[in-house]
């Protein structure tokens, strides 16, 4: 499926994670797994001899009538039949986590399950009533080796490796692998996380989406990208697999044909996209919509932008100095990202406006040039405060160049109150942005105010922004008045339009 960089898991003999993730909750009740076939009914018995615990209830194991596995030493216990289960396949089709576990099946399915030493509870499940007299009441167990870091990796690749198409790239054994990575073009000046296949069939378990489904063709170069390689750029970027969901439908977005993000990376201009997270997944994965949404500390909001970037620019395409001819660029084009406080905001949701069913979780992607805050800590009175946030937006682009770019405007919940107080709801707000925006000509003709910017001979006052143009977004901190005017690009035909998709979870 091509070898784009930045698409590639990595493998490198000497690497060894640390994290797992791979869990075998939920796999039980299989039957046949990988040509292991479990009994269909009886007792079973799985334990590993690096256990204390398992090596305490050894003795009693030749009184079950059981099927027993062994995770680490078929010859243990000695003097009763064992079945070799040091490939794991047997534990994780049975699900487990703690040795030793004993579990009754019954016609394929599980019914019982004891985890570690309680006698109580063996003598119950087995029907033995006399089981492990001379053994303590209870002792707990150990973990199961399918949860030991390599072993769960490895397991994982062998179990689920098949399903990824990217070739891999072996890095030589004295190779640091931060900068391998940044030689081979696979980053954003920043170190990344190496997606290694281990790493990349773990964030794939945070969607249900096919990973050879495609999900966008990215520009500039027009590379379709699928699921899988969305993936490991959200790996690169260290997102979580929780939120690969949001970064799959911020490519969807971005990629859409009004979004325009080839003409937006051309443009000599500094605006890249940004992620807007609305709905109930943003609480759920811990997207930050309230103090310093828009700045560091926040995990998801600082990989979920980074993601979206990645992917234009390893798949798509999309490097600076190349296909981006930004003049200065900014800081966000690193990636931006932040949630709408839908609980702290009295309005309705943006999401709603746009369209997007109350309670559902959705994205607006948009471009995006540098922050700037708004200060106004004295206006108690909706008309004063719009006054001063309309003052502020004059400023996207040019003040005299209108209608033109786009913009986000964020309320903080101290300058959001003011309105709602007073009644305004999002509708009326906004209507009072368009009036107090609508910019008499000779304000805006050329060489006004000794400025030789502007709009040539305008007849007529120009809103600022066209119609759509504008955005609002409830976000940031209880405390402080200070709102933010996000500008962004030029809107509409020729520019680049914000995009909300749905998310699919």
């Amino acid at each position: 499926m091509g070898s784009a960089p930045g698409t590639e898991p990595v493998t490198a003999s000497r690497h060894r994670l640390l994290d797992t993730g791979f869990s075998t909750r939920g796999r039980r009740n299989l039957g046949t797994v990988r040509g292991v076939s479990l009994p269909d009914d009886g007792l079973v018995v799985v334990v590993k001899q690096d256990c204390p615990t398992c090596r305490l209830v050894a003795p009693v194991l030749g009184d079950l009538a059981a099927t027993v596995y062994s995770q680490d030493d078929p010859a243990f216990p000695a003097g009763v039949g064992v079945l070799d289960d040091t490939d794991l396949d047997a534990s994780v089709a049975l699900g487990i986590d703690v040795v030793p576990t004993l579990l009754r099946r019954e016609h394929g399915v599980e019914t019982q399950r004891a985890e570690g030493w309680d006698r109580d509870r063996w003598r119950e499940l087995s029907g033995v009533a006399d089981l492990g007299t001379d053994l303590p009441d209870w002792k707990p167990g150990c973990g199961s080796r399918t949860h030991d870091p390599e072993v769960a990796d490895a397991m994982l690749v062998r179990t689920r490796g098949h399903e990824l198409a990217a070739r891999r790239v072996e890095l030589a054994g004295l190779e640091d692998e931060a900068e391998a990575l940044y030689d081979r073009g696979w980053t954003d000046g920043l170190p990344v996380v190496a997606p290694t296949p281990p790493r990349v069939l773990r964030m794939l378990a945070g969607t249900t989406r096919a990973s050879d489904e495609v999900v966008a063709v990215v520009p500039p170069n027009l590379v379709p990208a699928t699921v899988e390689k969305v993936a490991i750029n959200a790996v690169l970027a260290g997102c979580r697999p929780e939120y690969l969901p949001v970064v799959l439908a911020a490519v969807e977005a971005a990629c859409a044909e009004e979004f325009n993000a080839h003409g937006l990376l051309a443009t000599t201009w500094g605006a890249g996209p940004a992620v807007l997270v609305h709905g109930p997944i943003a609480r759920r994965i811990g997207v930050n919509a309230g103090g310093n949404a828009l700045g560091q500390g926040t995990r998801a909001n600082a990989t979920i932008g980074r993601a979206l970037q990645l992917v234009i620019r390893n798949v798509g395409g999309g490097r600076p100095g190349e296909v981006d001819r930004a003049t200065l660029g900014q800081p966000g084009k690193v990636g931006l990202c932040f949630a709408e406080d839908e609980d702290a905001s009295p309005w309705e949701p943006l999401s709603v406006s746009r369209g997007v069913p109350a309670g559902a979780s959705a994205v607006t992607v948009f471009a995006a040039e540098g922050a700037r805050g708004v200060v106004d800590q004295i206006s108690r009175t909706p008309g004063s405060l719009a006054r001063s946030l309309a003052a502020a937006l004059r400023g996207v682009g040019h003040p005299k160049l209108a209608p033109g770019f786009d913009a986000v405007l964020v309320l903080p919940p101290e300058h959001v109150a003011v309105f709602a107080e007073a009644g305004w709801d999002r509708a009326r707000f906004t209507a009072a942005l368009d009036e107090l925006l609508l910019i008499p000509p000779e304000e805006l003709v050329r060489g006004a105010g000794g400025i030789e910017e502007g709009v040539p001979a305008p007849r007529r006052p120009h809103p600022k922004f066209r119609p759509g143009g504008l955005l609002v977004a409830v976000a940031g901190g209880g405390a402080g008045k200070f709102s933010t005017v996000i500008g962004g690009w030029v809107g509409g035909p020729g520019g680049s339009s914000p995009v909300t998709r749905l998310i699919e979870e």
